[in-house]
């Protein structure tokens, strides 16, 4: 099995990717000058040019080009169709198979680590037709060739029309993240496009402008066409051009690689990060990034004791959180990157206190038909996670003081549950109670009470439900189930009276808070899975019985407390569903809250919202919610916002993210997840899958020894570690684990790769996006399989 692809960055190599701004702009004879010079100036150097796609007959082919004029260039052609259309076109009439887009990058990238072994030298890759010509698979050329991160010689058009068409060329590849070197453009005394494009390239960009004398015209007797030529490349006006491009194309390898390897020690004295013991991080231990796609960084591999110049100094490093649970759709995925730019050329910001734009409007519509719950209908955006659960407290709080006429001097807290996080601002941490994030913040006030429950978890190979110390004898040790399905099969368990225990267990506890005279305004919950606080999976019986022992309880937190009429209207405290991290297609459905059965009366979601391009958060609430805020006194509103609220950047981006991930589902994009073993026998179960197969899962928690149990569900996999001195945010019993993934593999086709994991105490998670491939997972857990085995 091939590697994932590394990007291409040798020290011993000069790589450089030739794109055109159209068809017939002269890339064949720009490359060809590029090589001839690199020869003679580099003489002791090896030159490379690798042609990936060509069209038309083989006797014209470029490759033949460079033979001809290039005398001591190496030369290739991987994909030769005789046919001169389109790439794509002529794929198809070949009637030969249709390379993948995988297979076209991955040998283009072992040309060029064959062309490193062989010592220092250039490396020109020249596409074919314009930027955006199809590739054979019928992927555009600017998309295809992302993963290479090659560096890139723009070839402008010097014909009528061509200054268009070179700044749009150029616009579309430094939208998917090229770094455009050069642009070379012939000199046309008719239309004198260079005169332009040069003052435009050198003041809105920087980038340098080189213009080179046209080639002769075209002859139709081959020999005098040829002698022609032979004169126009021997001119040493263009050579002394070509060779200052190349003086500026070698300067620009060397600042790449010397940029890349100073930022780790710059960082170390100047960045501030997050979740980090810093007196504990040397700047070894900082991972440089420079580009990601798909699912993979590309990380400047550790440097290696004498290592050759001929070693890869990138490599593929699997995005193993998910950049910290907010990708969906993918790194530098076009349909994002263009809605950002639409909504930043059409918009940029515009303020958000009465007034309204079309992709805040249509992703307010998208998410409350997405969510199917009969008692949202508004939106409230704000910024991210924590301020969204803010805004989320905040309604729920204000509900419950004023239908139950607490005072505003009455401390009221919330529900939750025990490892329950919500975020990092002052008033989303005490939403949680004391533990390692909060422990030592001088501000943390928990207000509230949080329940402990019952957690799923496959050990020895075994699903069951189990419940700690604290609550056996109130609900039992644990009952063992055939699959996951079955525990998830919430109806079919109440119906045989599972959910008595707990219903039990919770009524006695809020009684009992009752009798201490707390009071709560709000239950607030992280359906399913609760992230931060361990990569718990709780029982979703559990879950779907607290909520409703809550509705149907409204005496057990006021005296004036009844059930309202309305049944869209909120009983017993206004329910939160924290779907941050679970929320759209994370655990495989639009909504966590369609496991559980039961609808929550204001949710907040993030994250996957945006599909990890831009923050943006949004809190749905009931129109009954909403109604408490309304009154002719200003003061009564609700009295939060963000300069950045509704931001029209970050709700078009959104937009696009959750229709794709909507559109993936109906076009059965996860066919493949949903048949690792997640179905049962009879066909049932099927809203029950993982990126993860069901056999690995079950074989991962058979590893007694370290393991002591793991579960997938949608995207993210848990495993939990053992450790005798027990579990929990401070244990360091996955740090191992870790450590293995991260040193990966050296070697392959694809070149290096390792994954980058993070861990939460003894739990190490990993986590998929919605778009990885089953290539991708067969990949990782094949080196999970070797990392638990050391």
């Amino acid at each position: 099995m091939k590697s994932p692809l590394a990007s291409l960055l040798w020290r011993s190599l000069r790589a450089y990717q030739v794109f055109g701004a159209n068809t017939d702009v002269g890339k064949t004879v720009f490359t060809t000058l590029l090589g001839r010079t690199a020869r003679k100036l580099w003489s002791d150097e090896r030159v490379a040019f690798l042609k990936p796609v060509s069209t038309g007959p083989a006797s014209e082919a470029d490759d033949r080009h460079i033979h001809r004029f290039a005398a001591g260039v190496s030369h290739k052609t991987l994909f030769q169709y005789d046919i001169p259309v389109s790439p794509h076109a002529a794929a198809q009439a070949s009637g030969r198979p249709i390379p993948s887009d995988d297979a076209l990058l991955a040998e283009c990238r072992d040309f060029a680590a064959a062309c490193a072994a062989q010592g220092k030298g250039w490396l020109f890759l020249e596409t074919a037709g314009g930027v955006h010509s199809p590739s054979p698979s019928g992927t555009t050329q600017a998309d295809l060739y992302v993963p290479l991160r090659a560096p890139t010689v723009l070839i402008g058009d010097s014909r009528l029309g061509g200054i268009s068409q070179t700044i749009s060329a150029f616009e579309s590849l430094r939208l998917r993240g090229y770094d455009v070197e050069s642009v070379l453009v012939f000199r046309d005394a008719t239309y004198q496009n260079l005169v332009y494009l040069a003052d435009y390239f050198r003041k809105h960009h920087g980038v340098p402008v080189t213009s080179i004398a046209e080639p002769p015209e075209r002859s139709e007797n081959a020999e005098r066409d040829a002698d022609a030529m032979a004169e126009y490349y021997g001119r040493g006006d263009c050579e002394e051009a070509t060779g200052r491009v190349l003086e500026h194309l070698d300067r620009r390898h060397g600042e790449r690689i010397a940029s890349l390897e100073s930022l780790a020690a710059k960082a170390h004295r100047h960045i501030w990060y997050p979740f980090t013991q810093q007196g504990l991080l040397g700047p070894e231990d900082i991972m440089t990034i420079d580009s990601a796609h798909g699912d993979y960084f590309q990380t400047l591999a550790p440097a290696a004791p004498n290592a050759a110049r001929d070693e890869p100094l990138l490599r593929s490093s699997f995005d193993g959180s998910a950049s910290w649970w907010t990708q969906g759709l993918g790194h530098s995925n076009p349909q994002l990157t263009l809605a950002a730019a639409y909504a930043a050329g059409r918009y940029g910001h515009v303020m958000f206190a009465g007034t309204v734009h079309e992709p805040a409007m249509a992703l307010a519509e998208t998410l409350l038909r997405g969510m199917r719950n009969p008692r949202l209908s508004r939106v409230f955006y704000s910024d991210n996670g924590s301020t969204g659960i803010e805004v989320a407290v905040k309604m729920g709080l204000r509900a419950a003081r004023l239908r139950y006429g607490w005072g505003t001097a009455e401390e009221l807290g919330v529900l939750g549950l025990k490892g329950g996080y919500h975020g990092d601002t002052m008033g989303a941490m005490d939403c949680a109670e004391p533990c390692a994030y909060n422990a030592k913040i001088e501000w943390y006030e928990g207000k509230g009470y949080w329940l402990d429950y019952p957690t799923v978890l496959c050990s020895d190979g075994k699903w069951s439900v189990t419940s700690n110390e604290g609550l056996a004898e109130d609900l039992g040790r644990g009952t063992g189930y055939a699959s996951l399905h079955d525990i998830f099969d919430v109806e079919a368990r109440e119906h045989r009276g599972e959910h008595r225990r707990y219903e039990a267990y919770i009524t006695a506890t809020l009684t009992r808070l009752q009798q201490q005279g707390r009071k709560f305004g709000a239950l607030i919950l992280e359906p399913i899975v609760l992230g931060a606080g361990g990569m718990e999976l709780v029982d979703p019986l559990f879950q779907r019985t607290l909520v409703n022992v809550v509705r149907q309880s409204p005496q057990l937190f006021s005296a004036r407390g009844s059930a309202p009429r309305d049944p869209k209207d909120w009983s017993g405290l206004p329910v939160v569903f924290d779907e941050v991290f679970t929320g759209l297609y994370r655990l495989g459905r639009f909504t966590p809250s369609s496991f559980l059965g039961v609808h929550p009366d204001i949710s907040v979601h993030a994250k996957l919202l945006t599909g990890g391009l831009v923050p943006l958060c949004t809190t749905l609430a009931s129109e009954r919610i909403f109604d408490v805020f309304s009154s002719s006194d200003k003061t009564d509103a609700l009295l939060h916002g963000h300069s950045y609220t509704a931001h029209p950047v970050g709700c078009q981006v959104a937009l696009e993210s959750v229709r794709e991930m909507q559109a993936m589902e109906r076009r059965g994009d996860w066919a493949w997840a949903r048949a690792q073993g997640w179905t049962d026998p009879v066909g049932q179960g099927r809203d029950v899958w993982s990126s993860w197969p069901r056999r690995f899962v079950e074989e991962l928690s058979q590893q007694t020894g370290r393991v002591t149990g793991a579960w997938a569900l949608g995207s993210v996999l848990a495993i939990h570690l053992k450790d005798a001195a027990g579990a929990g945010y401070s244990s360091n019993a996955a740090m191992g684990l870790r450590e293995a993934l991260s040193r990966g593999r050296e070697a392959g086709t694809g070149g290096p790769w390792n994954v980058h994991a993070r861990v939460l105490g003894n739990v190490l998670y990993v986590m998929a996006s919605q778009t990885t491939s089953e290539t991708s997972i067969r990949q990782i857990t094949g080196l999970l399989r070797e990392s638990l085995a050391s």
